[in-house]
């Protein structure tokens, strides 16, 4: 992962409940859409496989993670399938770890301010706060108070009205799912709304330039 790329264009989009059938398709979406960024989280049915699809499919145009990894057994699956970025929902040292000593980005899920310090100092590449959508954007100005050097991934409530301010009040990333990989779209196989969607955020952070 391009953590320099990464920082440009802070956008993460999170695949989850996919099958084999879509994502090629998605794929297309996302990349003519700007979004460079993509985990497919290990929840999902034959998320191997499907990660080693997307891989394949993007050729480098999309870096490809894998997220909802709970065990050493996703990261290693994860890893094998060609992830080459690692999302938790919450602090596992042991994954967190090896990933650290393998210089695998890695950003573990955390919410209340000792658990986020916890992560960090365990070598987090960001701190994912989870679920964001239930403290709000203000939460980031909060925790950024007390840990201004400690970088923050949004994840839960980003939305084309609430973007900005997640940045605004100290998150250096956000990451987003069912609000733009919405079920229905994906059913009635409406692929341009989904890369019109993430357009719209891409413009709304002013990062145009970066596509």
């Amino acid at each position: 992962m391009d953590l320099d790329g990464f920082k440009k264009l802070p956008l993460l989009g999170i695949l989850r409940g996919i099958d084999n059938n879509v994502i090629e398709r998605l794929g297309e979406a996302v990349i003519s859409s700007g979004l460079k960024y993509i985990e497919i989280t290990m929840n999902t049915h034959g998320a191997p496989d499907l990660i080693r699809q997307m891989v394949r499919y993007s050729a480098g145009a999309l870096t490809i993670g894998a997220g909802t990894v709970i065990s050493m057994e996703d990261l290693y699956s994860a890893l094998d399938a060609g992830a080459t970025f690692i999302v938790l929902p919450v602090f596992i040292p042991d994954v967190v770890e090896y990933c650290t000593k393998n210089s695998i980005p890695v950003f573990p899920g955390a919410f209340t301010p000792q658990e986020i310090y916890n992560a960090w100092n365990a070598g987090a590449t960001m701190v994912k706060v989870f679920p964001s959508g239930v403290s709000g954007p203000g939460y980031f100005k909060e925790i950024k108070g007390p840990f201004k050097d400690i970088e923050l991934l949004a994840c839960g409530g980003v939305r084309e009205e609430t973007i900005n301010k997640f940045f605004e009040n100290g998150a250096s990333a956000v990451a987003f799912g069912g609000s733009i990989f919405k079920n229905q779209w994906i059913k009635d196989r409406d692929f341009k709304k989904i890369r019109d969607a993430i357009k719209i955020l891409i413009s709304r952070i002013g990062c145009e330039d970066e596509v």
